[in-house]
This record gives C-alpha cells, sequence and structure tokens, in this order.
C-alpha cells in the first residue's frame, strides 16, 4: 500500500521506519529535512508539503505534538485534506482532543475522505520495536481496510468506536499515570519524612497488592534516581495530555478533583522552567513542599531488582 506518513519525530519516525519494514511505499514529510534521512536510505520518497504527500498516497498517517499541529497540517493552504482523494483515509496518531478530532472528521467527510484517530501507546521504544498499541476511532470498515498497515507499525492495533473514542481512551490512560504520578510522590515524602529510607519504602511496597501489579517498577527510571533529564516524555507533552483530558470532564459535567490538581502541578513545573525534562520532574514540587530530598543510587536501585 502507498503509505504517507508526516511528523517524524521520536515516535514517528520509529514508526514510520516499520512501515517500510512491512513492505508497503512510503512518502513522507517533517519540518525538519533532516529527520527523514534515515527513511529516505531505505527507499522512502520525500513530499515538501502535507497536500504532496496525500496526493501521493492511498492512506495519511501523522504524528504530531498536538491539537494545533493536527489542525494546521490537516487544514492549511497546503495541507492533507486539499490534497485528499474521494474515499482515501487518513489516521491521526497523535495523543489529541476528540472534539478537534470531531470537527475535522466532518471536514474530511464533506470532501469524502475518512478521517480516524489513532492514538499510539507503548513509548519511544515501541515506536522502534513495533511492540505498541493503537486505539483507533472512527469508520470500522475503514479501520479493517487498513488493518494491514497498522500491524506493520503495532503488535496491538485495537478499534475502539466512533470518531474520537481512540483518543478518550488514550487520554484515560495517560491521565491514570499522570494521577498515580502526583498520588505517589504525595505518599513517598510522607513515609520520608515520618522517618523512613525511600529505597526501603520502595522495597516493601513493591511486595504489596499494587507492587505485585509492578505499579512501582517505573519509580526506578526518574524519581527514585532524580534523573529527568534527557526526557523519555516531555513535561510539555504531559500538560498537553491532562489539559485535554480535563476538557472532556468539563464536556460531560464529570467531576476530575485529581485531575486539575494533577494539570496544577504540571502547571506549576513549566513554570519553573522544565517542559522540556523528563514529565515525571513535576514530583519534585512535592518533594520541595515537603521538605525532604529523594535520591537513591543507581547501584541501590538495580541491587533490588537484582534481589527480586
Amino acid at each position: 500500500m502507498k503509505v504517507g506518513f508526516i511528523g517524524l519525530g521520536t515516535m514517528g519516525a520509529g514508526i514510520a521506519l516499520n512501515v517500510i519494514r512491512g513492505q508497503h511505499s512510503l512518502v513522507v514529510h517533517d519540518i525538519n529535512r533532516r529527520s527523514a534521512d534515515p527513511h529516505l536510505e531505505l527507499g522512502a520518497a520525500w513530499a515538501d508539503t502535507p497536500r504532496e504527500v496525500a496526493a501521493a498516497s492511498e492512506v495519511v498517517f501523522t504524528s504530531l505534538p498536538g491539537p494545533t499541529e493536527v489542525q494546521a497540517v490537516a487544514l492549511g493552504d497546503d495541507g492533507i485534506l486539499a490534497g485528499l482523494s474521494v474515499g482515501q483515509a487518513y489516521f491521526d496518531l497523535s495523543t489529541n482532543s476528540p472534539t478537534v478530532m470531531r470537527e475535522l472528521h466532518a471536514r474530511f467527510a464533506e470532501k469524502g475522505g475518512a478521517l480516524l484517530d489513532a492514538p499510539v501507546s507503548g513509548g519511544p521504544d515501541g515506536a522502534k520495536s513495533g511492540k505498541m498499541a493503537i486505539w483507533v476511532g472512527g469508520d470500522e470498515d475503514v479501520f479493517t481496510a487498513h488493518k494491514p498497515v497498522l500491524e506493520s507499525m503495532s503488535d496491538a492495533a485495537r478499534y475502539i468506536g466512533p470518531i474520537g473514542a481512540g483518543s478518550v481512551a488514550k487520554l484515560v490512560h495517560n491521565l491514570s499515570g499522570y494521577i498515580i504520578q502526583t498520588a505517589l510522590a504525595e505518599t513517598f515524602t510522607m513515609g520520608v519524612k515520618a522517618g523512613l529510607e525511600p529505597d526501603a519504602i520502595w522495597e516493601a511496597v513493591r511486595q504489596g497488592a499494587l507492587g505485585r501489579r509492578r505499579t512501582f517498577d517505573t519509580l526506578y527510571r526518574n524519581f527514585l534516581p532524580a534523573k529527568f533529564d534527557p526526557p523519555d516524555f516531555a513535561l510539555a507533552l504531559a500538560k498537553k495530555d491532562v489539559a485535554l483530558a480535563c476538557e472532556v470532564g468539563r464536556e460531560f459535567e464529570v467531576p476530575m478533583k485529581l485531575a486539575h490538581t494533577t494539570l496544577a502541578e504540571l502547571t506549576e513545573a513549566m513554570n519553573r522552567g522544565w517542559g522540556g525534562r523528563d514529565s515525571r520532574v513535576a514530583m519534585l514540587l512535592q518533594s520541595e513542599r515537603a521538605g525532604v530530598n529523594i535520591q537513591v543510587t543507581e547501584d541501590r536501585l538495580q541491587q533490588i531488582l537484582d534481589d527480586d
């Protein structure tokens, strides 16, 4: 299948390479021309605009930072919609606003195209390996027709429901993670201020009910060693995801006290100038308020893992 791909950043670059490995032809575009070098070396073609990508493809995918960028790429003078053919499909892999997706879906339908929201989950490693989830909202027949392409990118491409459903699923997933992150910062600082060592707390709770579900294992990568650079997932993007989830809550009149607390935490961290650091850096705010310093050596953390 002739696949168009726009957005070759941290996630998109790996996903697009897997499209090539899946024996699909690929045409690419990004605001940074050099980011396409690995793809061009493997036989991909370059397009100067999103419009040219759409005109040269049977199906288009975008992997972009958020709603603003997706709207610009989709609806600009040289955007995807301008080059779209009747019956052509467009999948947005970004974490996006379900409201924006519904609006774009209507615009594409007017021209005879099909837009589907298809956010991914798996991080940069999953994007490279193909071990990641894709949650798709939109026309199920269109999803089914393009499943071979989706399966070249992912080992868990799943149809969720009508347009916007994929975005809602992704926001549920991401917001859950950020809420848990905020709660863990609070509970750990309580334990440390009560006299326990942070590594002792971690070693203990990993064997509790939540710990046996591996809820706490991720703490060894950022929070416990106080290591937030380079980012696995930038704070600025995390704030965007939580803000989108809060918008959904307001739309459906769902009380979301902890979600708004989490958003306030991420906003305060952004105001510290931490937007480019790992999203978990916001957990330092609670450490500061509690007056404790949580930092465990990587050797000690590895020892705990090895003794598991």
